[in-house]
């Protein structure tokens, strides 16, 4: 046996054997997996139907009520300050502006009464009436400010293009949320009326 050999062997005999890959096999075959694996799945599933019954938060009622609430405000805004525009370019857009939302309001009044017999006008929930009149009084503020300042022209095409923004948001997503196609109707054309006006006052200019 040459010099190599010898130190091969010595090697051999004290090199430590490989744990048995069996130990990772009989782990996952153990109680304590299995109730790992229960465990997991159940939180899951808890998680899931959490937010299956959340229903991603507001019901169609209430969309179709907070849409109505936020429309009706809007109109009393621009009712509230038209008179005091200096552009005639801009009071025309209101007009057509305040008779779009007008019509849409009416149309998904008829139809909430409709769909909705139990609901009453005025009864509406707290949390939607104060999320509501939260935005309209800080709308409010903003153009009386502006009013006062003489900037009110500026600032309303550029609050009114915020709100047709707002608005046309929630007619989409409450739309693409329900099959009923009299809802759809209702939404998409309120929907494109405004999304045809909404450079009036985005692209408005006192230099015009």
């Amino acid at each position: 046996m040459d010099g190599q050999e010898y130190l091969n062997q010595i090697s051999a005999s004290v090199r430590p054997e490989k744990k048995s890959s069996k130990m990772g096999g009989r782990f996952m075959q153990s109680p304590i997996f299995k109730v790992l694996i229960i465990g997991v799945a159940a939180l899951i599933l808890i998680i899931i139907l959490g937010s299956m019954l959340s229903g991603g938060g507001k019901s169609t009622l209430d969309k179709n009520v907070s849409l109505k609430l936020h429309i009706d405000n809007t109109i009393d805004i621009i009712s509230t300050y038209r008179g005091n525009l200096k552009s005639s370019n801009l009071r025309s857009s209101s007009v057509s502006l305040s008779s779009i939302l007008s019509n849409t309001s009416r149309e998904l009044g008829d139809y909430i009464a409709e769909k909705y017999p139990s609901y009453k006008e005025g009864k509406e929930d707290k949390d939607l009436i104060e999320e509501a009149t939260l935005h309209k009084d800080a709308l409010d503020s903003d153009l009386f400010t502006a009013k006062i300042s003489g900037t009110l022209d500026r600032i309303f095409a550029l609050k009114m293009a915020y709100e047709i923004s707002l608005i046309t948001s929630e007619e989409a997503s409450l739309s693409e949320s329900t099959r009923d196609e009299q809802l759809k109707d209702i939404l998409d054309t309120s929907y494109n009326s405004l999304d045809n006006l909404y450079n009036n006052f985005s692209d408005f200019s006192e230099t015009k």
